[in-house]
């Protein structure tokens, strides 16, 4: 069955559901329920009276059947269109550009959808049904949030008349089961030599830092680095919209910022979180991302005690992400020297781990480094390679081959290794 004989028969179905005089007073399982039916029935009528429209129906399987009637569903008590693009477990990213123009990310490729609102009054509605489930408010007045559905999806919405072509939704959606190191191992992302020290500098708390570009897959490395904090130790989470997913650890509190209410007060942000959370007594805080003057927070908080803190950061290399924490810590405290900053990013920060997205779409963790400190005479940070992907000849257009292999370089800052009972060579 084409798409869009697939949407034709949602339309069917939505308007002789609106029909039903109870409809307002069902419950939500008898809602699903009467549409199930009417499913069943249009298919069972067609079979006499309209063979070749059958024919059609009959080739629809359990799961197509399933997304018609969950796609009316959300038509009627959930969000519409919308509904139906996060039923679908593959799509990874939406961007509503306006009622009409729909795009998504499937296994990292965009492609325009044939559905769209049937309004922009419809799209309003459901933009206003899922930031008011949050607590949040976006009208003309307060045209731009972040926010989360009800899933964790991160979202982020921007409303006329700052947005020209209507309203701007942007989602970015998560795996339901939560990643692991064995996932990015299948995913080529790292090895199991990679796995293995990883899960040694966690233990032996280092401090960590995720770097890479948009949609480089800072964030789902951030989970899988997680396992490996020991269960016993409080952690405590710090993001902007929640994202994280720490399964394996009792003691956790996860902690989220605020935006301004109408009348521009009430905001409470990371760095406000940052402050807070280290009077809470934590044995390592992770930051979902550093953006801002909450960086010196951050490094202050590794530097006094909180060993093991995992944060990421957006940047282009690495070096690139000492050069923009220095510029965040700026955005707090801008008389502080540059070389005080300096000397306090290489004190604070143990390692790098560097990912990016490759021309075929995959996420691949590029590059591994340890700071050393900061040389005064040269000016410079001194970094050490531990491992580094080397791509392939066999590489092409379509395809990226290649895996993180290790550097002629050892690891020179053992100190926590000893001080954790680890003895050997990284």
């Amino acid at each position: 069955m084409t798409e869009t004989s697939k949407n034709e028969l949602i339309a069917q179905l939505k308007a002789e559901i609106h029909q039903n005089p109870d409809l307002t007073t069902m419950s939500d399982e008898q809602l699903r329920f009467l549409i199930q039916k009417n499913l069943e029935d249009k298919i069972d009528w067609a079979r006499t009276n309209q063979p070749d429209v059958y024919r059609e129906l009959s080739s629809l399987n359990f799961r197509e059947k399933r997304f018609i009637a969950n796609a009316v569903y959300e038509s009627i008590r959930g969000l519409g269109v919308l509904g139906q693009i996060i039923a679908d477990p593959e799509i990874t990213e939406v961007m509503i550009n306006g009622y009409r123009d729909i795009f998504v990310e499937r296994s990292g490729r965009l492609q325009k959808l044939e559905n769209h609102f049937e309004s922009r009054q419809e799209l309003e509605t459901i933009i206003t049904k899922f930031v008011s489930q949050s607590g949040r408010v976006v009208n003309e007045s307060e045209p731009i949030v972040d926010t989360h559905l009800e899933d964790g999806s991160r979202v982020n919405v921007v409303m006329p008349p700052v947005a020209l072509n209507g309203p701007i939704v942007t989602i970015r959606r998560f795996p339901r089961e939560a990643m692991t190191v064995q996932k990015l191992i299948s995913y080529g992302s790292i090895t199991p030599e990679v796995a293995e020290v990883l899960e040694l500098l966690v233990r032996a708390r280092y401090n960590i830092f995720v770097s890479g570009g948009t949609g480089s897959g800072k964030t789902t490395f951030l989970n899988a680095l997680s396992n490996f904090i020991p269960r016993d130790e409080r952690i405590i989470t710090i993001e902007d919209s929640a994202e994280l997913q720490i399964k394996n650890i009792d003691n956790l509190v996860r902690l989220e910022t605020r935006n301004a209410g109408p009348d521009g007060s009430g905001a409470i942000t990371i760095k406000d979180l940052i402050k807070s959370a280290l009077r809470m007594r934590p044995d390592r805080i992770v930051v979902g991302e550093v953006r801002g003057a909450e960086a010196l927070d951050m490094l202050q908080a590794m530097n006094t005690g909180h060993d093991g803190s995992l944060s990421t950061g957006h940047a282009n290399s690495t070096y690139d992400m000492l050069s923009r924490l220095e510029t965040m810590v700026l955005q707090g405290a801008a008389g502080l020297p540059l070389e005080a900053i300096r000397q306090q990013i290489a004190s604070a920060v143990d390692i790098i781990i560097h990912l990016s997205r490759l021309r075929d779409k995959s996420r691949k963790t590029m590059q591994i480094v340890e700071i050393l400190g900061y040389d005064t005479a040269t000016r410079n940070f001194r970094i050490n390679p531990l491992y580094e992907f080397r791509e392939s000849p066999q590489s092409t257009k379509e395809k990226v081959a290649g895996k993180l292999v290790r550097t002629e370089h050892p690891m020179q800052n053992v100190q926590k290794l000893e001080n954790a009972g680890i003895y050997r060579t990284i």
